[in-house]
């Protein structure tokens, strides 16, 4: 039997249904030759953007609102939030099992945490300066500064406690009950035992309840960085006679501008005629001119060794880096060019500061850099060097030593301080390399005498 197609009327109702059931009409196909509309993926993504940006204003409100609760949040220690914890567990469960002690308990639980919530409640107002009588001291001395609190209101302020953190540690003042427009000083002293940079702030003032349940703490002062530098010790005129030794010296380099002459030679064109010799010119009937040697200007590269593996313990370490400071300051202060280098970093020269800000910061590490790369940057950073003073540990070998000098610049003076903790003063050669022995870093000006001698 053929089969008969379908009216148009019945053609377009089963089409309409089949697309539908397809998932993919939008709209109703019309009657006659009117074919059913297909959506396509614009539609779509008009449907999936208003749903993105919903997801991103919840998301964001979200971020707001947490942002809001949670200095609020933060007030409560994690103790008062067990003690919450079980005021809820305790309350729940009494109401749902009927157990009348279960509620007394949870009241009982939520009566501690009422009172911590009034000491903490109320708003303080203080003007609180934070002053440091020296961003910078010596290993050895006490840094000394000073917290004003003052009350900018025209009432008064009840008792409270400012916190001042120091490093890890923390330092706390009661602050008196103080009238409109009073103020307190609190006079401190920071005791420094090692080479830091010590963060001393910031200022807070903290209000909590007896059992710690509950605590308030606002920021007033910022925090400041304190510098605790190394110890150092000022080098007499017999103990850096070397930098003046070196100064002036004659190298192999020749040149037409300098103070040292050397020899006659032959005029060439582009010669400055105020270095012609006239009366060897006039002697030998052509133009002769003065050659000059030039002259070495003192350059000394200090290099610290901070390899961990060099040094015995730590205060040998910390011996060795006051010797390299030492130098240094000294090198300055003679006003000589000075290159200072450990084995991962630049010292900074312009200015004693900065030098002793860096020196500061340096710590051993344990990296596999050994000496000999040492001495090879300080050829690579200072090729000109007249001098190179590298500092050592007292587990640094003769086979190490040897081998960074080596990779000095030729004609350079190499010394070597070797640091051994309780150790005598001592000189000794070990090739071409002046060692000297430094037990105590006062010994370093005695130590420094036998150089170049």
């Amino acid at each position: 039997m053929t089969p008969t197609a379908p009216t148009p009327g019945a053609g377009g109702s089963v089409s309409t249904a089949r697309a539908v059931a397809d998932g993919a009409v939008d709209g109703t196909a019309a009657s006659g030759d009117t074919a059913p509309t297909i959506s396509g993926s614009g539609d779509a993504g008009r449907h999936e953007e208003p749903r993105r940006s919903a997801r991103e204003t919840l998301r964001g409100a979200a971020t707001r609102s947490w942002r809001r609760a949670r200095p609020v949040l933060a007030v409560v220690s994690p103790i008062g939030w067990c003690l919450l914890a079980a005021v809820l567990v305790c309350g729940i469960a009494g109401l749902l099992l009927h157990v009348t002690e279960l509620n007394v308990i949870a009241l009982a639980l939520l009566i501690p945490l009422l009172i911590a919530a009034v000491f903490v409640l109320g708003r303080t107002s203080y003007e609180i300066t934070l002053d440091l009588q020296s961003h910078r001291v010596v290993v050895g001395t006490r840094a000394v500064g000073r917290v004003e609190v003052r009350n900018p209101t025209d009432r008064a302020i009840l008792p409270s406690r400012i916190e001042l953190a120091v490093g890890a540690a923390r330092a706390q003042f009661l602050v008196p009950r103080l009238g409109a427009g009073a103020g307190h000083e609190e006079l401190f002293a920071v005791p420094t035992r090692r080479r830091a940079v010590l963060v001393v702030g910031p200022v807070r003032s903290v209000r909590d309840d007896p059992l710690s349940l509950m605590r308030r703490q606002v920021t007033w002062a910022k925090a400041q960085e304190l510098y605790v530098h190394p110890r150092t010790v000022r080098l007499d005129e017999a103990a850096s006679g070397y930098l003046r030794d070196l100064e002036g010296t004659p190298s192999s380099d020749l040149s037409s501008s300098d103070i040292a002459f050397h020899a006659l030679r032959d005029y060439t064109p582009g010669d400055d005629r105020r270095h012609v010799h006239w009366r060897t010119t006039a002697r030998t009937g052509k133009l002769m001119v003065r050659q000059f040697e030039e002259t070495r200007r003192a350059h000394v590269v200090v290099a610290l060794a901070d390899r961990l593996g060099d040094f015995a313990d730590e205060d040998e370490f910390e011996l060795a880096v006051s010797a390299a400071a030492s130098v240094s300051v000294q090198t300055l202060l003679e006003e000589k060019e000075l290159t200072a280098v450990t084995t991962g970093a630049r010292q900074r020269t312009r200015t004693r500061r900065l030098l002793l800000d860096d020196y500061t910061v340096v710590e051993p590490h344990r990296g596999r850099r050994t000496l000999r790369d040492l001495g090879q940057k300080c050829a690579d950073i200072a090729p000109s060097a007249s001098a190179v003073v590298l500092v050592v540990g007292s587990l640094t070998t003769p086979t190490e030593l040897n081998q960074a000098a080596n990779r000095f610049p030729p004609g350079v003076l190499p010394i070597a301080v070797r640091c051994e903790s309780g150790a005598e003063v001592r000189r000794s050669t070990l090739g071409g390399l002046e060692m000297v022995t430094l037990g105590r870093l006062e010994s370093l000006p005695m130590a420094m005498r036998t150089v170049g001698r």
